[in-house]
């Protein structure tokens, strides 16, 4: 009986600051960022516990770009990342699927408090399926289909590095459905059959908070509300 199992892993890490060369040495950009690459395999020859042959793979950025000096704070986010898993007798399947891009401007009004503009936008890059991504089942998503963007004004709330908080009681909200098959009443809110849009207008809310865990691990919490 045989088992073997490889995994490669490559996460390459940046942080950037950049100073002004006076006296001033408040910091002006920051760039933290992850660039992630991962591939697997399994493979299993008589292998009395049983299991199935199996390779995958993951890739993704996920970078932090923010400007902070006098009053000004600029923050802009990069999340993209897209997985496959291909297992023996089940066929491929994705295992992450993200499109997350964001931006926030904010000038200070008040002791961390900054009046702020911003906008965001969230889809995937592939179809996904009510059954675990199986091709031959219903498709429920797609790229565009569907894409949120939000653009508003408000106030952020930053006391410190790891904590951000934005209200915006004037939110602009459109989702898309550009994928003519779930054009469909009903679905991701739409209105009527072969609608490719919804436009919204309310109260948004987001929230982050970075907890270091030990080096070179930190958990992120996000939290939004429409």
């Amino acid at each position: 009986m045989k088992k073997i199992l490889f995994t490669l892993l490559m996460i390459s890490g940046v942080s950037v600051f950049a100073q002004e060369a006076k006296t001033d040495t408040v910091k002006a950009w920051s760039i933290h960022g992850q660039n992630t690459l991962m591939l697997n395999q399994a493979a299993f020859s008589n292998w009395v516990a049983g299991g199935a042959n199996n390779v995958g793979w993951l890739a993704g950025v996920n970078y932090n770009l923010t400007y902070e000096k006098g009053k000004d704070l600029w923050e802009n986010m990069i999340v993209l990342g897209y997985g496959q898993n291909n297992t023996q007798g089940t066929g491929t399947r994705k295992t992450q699927d993200v499109i997350n891009l964001s931006t926030n401007y904010g000038r200070e009004i008040k002791n961390h408090w900054y009046a702020s503009v911003g906008a965001s936008f969230l889809s995937q890059f592939a179809p996904g399926y009510s059954d675990g991504n199986n091709p031959q089942a219903a498709k429920i998503s797609n790229f565009m289909a569907p894409g949120y963007l939000n653009v508003g004004a408000g106030f952020t709330y930053k006391p410190n590095d790891n904590f951000t908080m934005t209200l915006r009681p004037t939110n602009a909200r459109w989702t898309f459905v550009l994928d003519k098959d779930l054009q469909q009443a009903g679905v991701y809110g739409l209105k009527n059959n072969g609608d490719s849009s919804l436009f919204q207008f309310g109260f948004l809310g987001t929230a982050s908070y970075k907890l270091k865990l030990m080096d070179n691990i930190e958990l992120l919490n996000t939290a939004s509300v429409f």
